[in-house]
């Protein structure tokens, strides 16, 4: 369910920032293949998910929650994941395209983590929206693959918490400690 909760936000972000509302333009996480590409009949923002991996930050520390019966449940550190968008403008025109493709690398530039109200309530961290190198070949090695035609695109990194592991009922709390002492055995240092 993280994905789609992840690109709820993106989508709320975008039409926000630029602004897109829905019956001017769209925006699409299908891939931008050809054939795709052919059907579209407005202007129109394309986030393409193609990779997904571990991030290399540390895991979100481990948490504790109370349950219905007032119980407190734990549950282990939840690692971070990296989610990669290839992100391209569709319109009328390159002029128009450029323009649209501006506009939403000004709202990822201008937004290093997706804004609370964009957010889904379902997500356990913030999503922090990283703009990728340009130097690398995996725009275009992106586009090859969907038999897509190549323009102007970047990429984006999003990198959040993954909502795995299952809640257990914690330890119960230390309510006292006791010493115990004992003589020493004779001849003892």
């Amino acid at each position: 369910m993280l994905i789609p909760l992840v690109e709820q936000g993106l989508e709320k972000l975008v039409r926000a920032a630029l602004p897109l509302p829905e019956q001017v333009g769209a925006v699409s996480f299908d891939p931008p293949s050809r054939s795709w590409a052919a059907q579209l009949s407005r202007i129109t923002v394309s986030m393409f998910l193609f990779g997904i991996g571990r991030s290399p930050q540390p895991p979100r520390p481990m948490a504790d929650r109370s349950d219905a019966n007032g119980r407190v449940q734990r549950r282990g550190p939840l690692p971070m994941i990296e989610l990669n968008y290839l992100v391209s403008a569709w319109a009328g025109n390159v002029r128009d395209e450029h323009e649209l493709l501006g506009d939403v690398l000004g709202c990822f530039l201008t937004h290093q983590a997706m804004p609370a109200e964009f957010a889904a309530p379902g997500l356990l961290s913030t999503v922090q929206i990283a703009l990728a190198p340009a130097d690398t070949p995996r725009v275009k090695d992106v586009f090859a693959s969907i038999e897509g035609s190549m323009r102007a695109a970047f990429e984006i990194v999003l990198t959040t918490a993954l909502d795995v592991g299952a809640w257990a009922d914690a330890a119960p709390s230390v309510q006292r400690i006791e010493a115990l002492t004992a003589p020493l055995p004779a001849g003892a240092p």
